[in-house]
């Protein structure tokens, strides 16, 4: 939950600005997930633009969502939700309304997406939540909108961590997951994906930088823009080193330097990102992501959606609130040994 106001996000975040190195060559350009047609809204609509003649994304956004990642089983290869369905192989929906900001339950009982989720959270209902409208059956694009099986060394690797974590759990705080040491919550991960609650943002702009405040954790991500390289390889992040430039009206984030500590479903270091966003009407940010991992699928995958202008500001988030519950996690399996031992 939500603890307390967080003062002045953005003048914190522009204060991080003035620890960041200088500016570097561009990076060059990667390979873009495929794109929904854009702008989503009929209004008239200009770009606004910061005093350095790029995009400007500031402003407050979510990506709340009820869309799962993956396509239901037993959707087929259709693509939108009642309405009318597309055809196989996939090909971008051109006439639906995506990434628009509605209020309250999205879909009528019986329908397809009624069965999907729960609308509560916490003891929240929907209706209080901004969400991310869109109709498709999958974040993820292409004919299968799913995951890609993990490669026979994938398995493997994730197996030898299971095995080697198994019945240490409790040994110490460092045996506890990153959520649970408050180290890193899906929320705020790299690629951005909606998650269970707070999945507001702040994105601030400064000279040569992109800034986002993630809600969960307070966390901010700095993207320095101006396409310098990566880190040394040596250097391994729970969300990577992001590297941007920009595309025309578009942010294209180059991510690396990921850690296997970190997977993201299954991930290992070689984990490569290619984000893109693109401001497409008033109220939404389209955002792209392709990823790939030759040691852990055998071909890249991409995904898509929107983000929703959203209201601020936002409020801090207390993860542990003086770490009581680690320790009361690991005093109650202390316990517990204590009396299979009598």
């Amino acid at each position: 939950m939500n603890h307390g106001l967080l003062p002045s996000a953005a003048a914190a975040l522009a204060a991080a600005f003035v620890f960041l190195s200088p500016a570097q060559p561009p990076i060059a350009a990667q390979t873009q997930a495929p794109a929904t047609k854009a702008p989503f809204s009929r209004k008239a609509w200009t770009q606004p633009r910061t005093p350095d003649g790029h995009s400007d994304l500031q402003g407050y956004w979510t990506n709340n969502s009820i869309t799962p990642l993956e396509r239901p089983k037993g959707a087929g290869c259709e693509g939108i939700l009642y309405g009318g369905g597309i055809s196989c192989p996939y090909q971008a929906r051109r006439d639906a309304p995506q990434g628009k900001r509605r209020k309250g339950r999205p879909t009528e009982p019986g329908t397809a997406a009624d069965v999907h989720y729960d609308f509560s959270q916490f003891g929240l209902d929907r209706a209080q939540s901004t969400l991310s409208w869109d109709r498709r059956t999958s974040l993820i694009v292409g004919p299968e909108g799913t995951v890609p099986p993990l490669l026979p060394q994938a398995r493997k690797r994730a197996a030898e961590l299971a095995a080697q974590n198994r019945g240490h759990e409790m040994d110490g705080p460092e045996d506890r997951g990153l959520s649970a040491r408050c180290l890193i919550l899906p929320e705020e991960g790299v690629p951005m994906l909606p998650a269970a609650y707070n999945n507001n943002m702040q994105i601030v702009q400064g000279p040569g930088y992109v800034a986002i405040l993630h809600e969960m954790n307070h966390s901010v991500r700095i993207i320095p823009t101006d396409g310098r390289p990566h880190v040394p390889q040596s250097i391994r992040q729970w969300r990577g080193d992001s590297s941007g430039h920009w595309e025309g009206d578009t942010l294209v984030v180059d991510v690396t330097n990921f850690t296997g500590r970190n997977p993201f479903r299954g991930s290992g270091e070689k984990l490569h990102l290619v984000e893109r966003f693109t401001q497409v009407d008033q109220n939404t940010i389209l955002y792209r992501f392709t990823v790939e991992d030759p040691e852990t699928w055998d071909k890249p995958w991409s995904a898509e959606l929107a983000m929703a202008k959203e209201n601020g500001p936002i409020y801090e988030f207390a993860c542990h609130e003086g770490n009581y519950g680690l320790a009361n996690t690991l005093r109650g399996a202390r316990v517990a040994e204590a009396e299979a031992a009598k």
